[in-house]
């Protein structure tokens, strides 16, 4: 992994997002402006991804694709030469892995929530934040990532069912077995 742009650099760019950003509804024009930025070109069939229907869940990943396209504008990431498919990929997935677990809005107003946009991004592109060394990147990222916790509680509550299932099927268990003790005595 290479080095990126430095975390204190991104987090402040996030925080200074603009409204109309949060209010985009044309993310496909502004993803295709950011390849522009980086000398590359997207397909209108690429673009497709950064349209969708007007549901709350799609909403949310549309802003934080408008959110990412701003990072992905600053000088910091524009001179780091980012192959087009990477970038396009970046703008698909993080959008689509956060907006899960947040609302776009506190990816720029939440300061734990800038870093962990940042770091994805980041992560999405095989970079480091600049000083990091890849150990200290992944454990940071696994410190405050909303996906990753939202894994860990649904795992949680997978294995919290699981387990009463498996309570209620050893009571009556239990239960038969008492029942059958009775009946043959």
């Amino acid at each position: 992994m290479k080095a990126g742009p430095p975390l204190a650099v991104m987090t402040h760019r996030l925080a200074a997002t603009p409204a109309e950003f949060m209010e985009a509804v044309a993310v496909a024009a502004l993803v295709n402006d950011v390849l522009l930025l980086h000398g590359q070109r997207a397909s209108a069939r690429a673009l497709l991804a950064f349209q969708g229907e007007a549901g709350k869940v799609e909403r949310n990943r549309l802003q934080l694709a408008a959110v990412c396209a701003w990072l992905l504008a600053d000088a910091g990431f524009l001179d780091l030469h980012i192959d087009h498919a990477d970038l396009l990929r970046a703008l698909v997935e993080a959008p689509a892995d956060l907006a899960a677990t947040s609302a776009a809005a506190k990816f720029i107003a939440d300061p734990e929530r800038r870093e962990e946009l940042a770091r994805v991004v980041l992560a999405r592109l095989a970079y480091l934040p600049a000083g990091e060394t890849p150990a200290q990147a992944t454990d940071r990222l696994s410190a405050i990532s909303g996906v990753q916790r939202r894994a860990l509680l649904d795992a949680s509550r997978i294995a919290e069912k699981r387990a009463r299932e498996i309570r209620a099927a050893l009571a009556a268990k239990a239960a038969q077995d008492s029942a059958d003790k009775w009946t043959r005595e």
